[in-house]
C-alpha cells in the first residue's frame, strides 16, 4: 500500500508518499522560514496564505518523484489537527478534493502521532534504525508541544505529563528573539551552545521535583530576560556562546529527566525523543548519556523526521487504513487534540479535573 501524506499545521507545506512498511518514497517540504522571520515567530495568516500558495506544487513534486505517479496512490491522508486551523484547512481541503476525484479511501491523522511513530519511517538516504517495540516512553518536545506519553499501540496513546505553560521550542525560540540571533530560535542557540561553557551561568531548573513530570519554561524564559535586563546583552561571541549553553543546558537536563523518570514510573526500558527539538544535537547527546547510563535503549528519529513531515503523517496513516479504517469527506479540523486529557497533574501523575464551565 502507498499513501499520499499531506501536512499542512503549522508553517511547513509538506507532500510525501509512504508504503504501509514504513518505507518513505517520495518526501517534499517546502519551508516558510523567510516569510516569517522578519516578526521573530509564526503569522498565522501569513502561514495560511503561504500554505495556499505551495500545497499544489509540493504535492505535485511528490507524485513526480514516486513510481505510477496518482496511479500508484492508495489512499490520502491528512494532519487533521492539532494545529493553526487556517494552516490545516488548506491540507485538509485539498486532501479531500483528491480523495474524491481520486476515488480513494481518506484519512485525517493527528499530528502528534505522526511524532510519535516517525521512528519507524525507513528512508533511502539515512541509515534505518530499528525501530522501538510497544509499549514505550514518548516524549514529543517540539514549539507548540512538550509532553510525555506512554505509548501502547498505535490506536492506544496515553498522555502522562505536559508543560504547565510554554513548550520547549518555544522558549528557545523566544530565547534567540531576545539575543537578537533571528529565527527559528532553536537551531541558532544549538550551533552556538556547542561551543560554549554551560555551567557559565547558573540557570534554575524549572519543575526540579523528581516526583512530578511535569514541564514548565516560561520561568526560565523569565530568568534569561532578567539576566539581559541587569548584565546587558552579551558583547563578544565567547560571552554569547556561554549565555546559549547555560540556557540550552537547563532545558536539556530538565527534558531527559523528567523522561527518565516516566521511564521508571511505566516500569519501561524504551524512550523515543520525537518532534522539531528532538534535533538538538545538545539533547540528543544527553539524552545517550543518561540512557546508557540507566541501561534504557534509547530511540531518535533523524533530523528530517523530527522536524513537521508529511511521511510521518503517511506512515501513521498506514494502520489505520490497514484495520479498514476510513474517515468521511465531511470531516473537520481541530486546533487542540480532542481525544486526550489536558490539564494538571498531580505529583503521583493522576489528572486533576478541570471545573466544569459555569453556563
Amino acid at each position: 500500500m502507498r499513501v499520499l501524506g499531506i501536512e499542512s499545521s503549522c508553517d511547513e507545506t509538506a507532500a510525501a508518499l509512504v508504503t504501509d512498511t514504513g518505507e518513505v518514497l517520495a518526501d517534499v517540504v517546502a519551508s516558510q522560514i523567510a516569510t516569517h522571520s522578519p516578526y521573530g515567530g509564526i503569522v498565522p495568516e501569513l502561514a495560511s496564505r503561504a500554505h495556499m500558495q505551495a500545497v499544489i506544487p509540493v504535492i505535485r513534486e511528490a507524485i513526480e518523484k514516486a513510481p505510477g505517479g496518482l496511479s500508484g496512490v492508495d489512499a490520502i491522508a491528512v494532519t487533521q489537527g492539532p494545529g493553526l486551523v487556517g494552516s490545516l484547512l488548506v491540507g485538509v481541503q485539498v486532501a479531500k478534493a483528491l480523495a474524491w476525484s481520486l476515488d480513494k479511501p481518506l484519512v485525517g491523522v493527528n499530528h502528534l502521532d505522526g511524532h510519535l511513530f516517525a521512528i519507524y519511517l525507513r528512508r533511502p538516504d539515512q541509515v534505518s534504525q530499528e525501530g522501538p517495540s510497544m509499549p514505550y516512553v514518548g516524549l514529543l518536545v517540539s514549539g507548540g508541544h512538550t509532553a510525555l506519553y506512554r505509548v501502547e499501540g498505535f490506536d492506544d496513546i496515553v498522555l502522562l505529563a505536559q508543560t504547565r505553560d510554554d513548550a520547549a521550542g518555544e522558549a528557545f525560540d523566544k530565547a534567540a528573539k531576545l539575543l537578537g540571533l533571528g529565527y527559528p530560535g532553536g537551531p541558532l542557540i544549538d550551533r552556538l551552545a556547542a561551543k560554549g561553557d554551560a555551567a557559565a551561568i547558573s540557570f534554575p531548573m524549572p519543575m526540579a521535583s523528581r516526583k512530578t513530570l511535569e514541564f514548565s519554561f516560561s520561568g526560565l524564559k523569565t530568568a534569561l530576560a532578567r539576566h539581559v535586563q541587569t548584565r546587558g546583552a552579551p558583547v563578544d561571541e565567547t560571552e554569547l556562546a556561554d549565555l546559549c549553553a547555560s540556557f540550552q543546558a537547563v532545558i536539556v537536563e530538565s527534558l531527559v529527566r523528567k523522561s527518565l523518570l516516566a521511564c521508571e514510573q511505566e516500569g519501561l526500558d524504551q524512550l523515543v525523543i520525537t518532534g522539531g527539538v528532538a534535533a538538538n544535537r545538545g539533547l540528543r547527546a544527553r539524552a545517550k548519556e543518561a540512557c546508557e547510563e540507566r541501561g534504557f535503549r534509547l530511540f531518535v528519529p533523524p533530523p528530517i523526521s523530527c522536524t513537521d513531515n508529511a511521511a510521518m503523517i503517511a506512515m501513521a496513516a498506514t494502520r489505520r487504513l490497514a484495520s479498514g479504517e476510513r474517515d468521511e469527506l465531511s470531516f473537520a479540523v481541530y486546533s487542540r487534540d480532542p481525544d486526550r486529557k489536558r490539564g494538571k497533574f498531580r505529583r503521583d501523575g493522576t489528572l486533576v479535573a478541570r471545573k466544569p464551565d459555569v453556563q
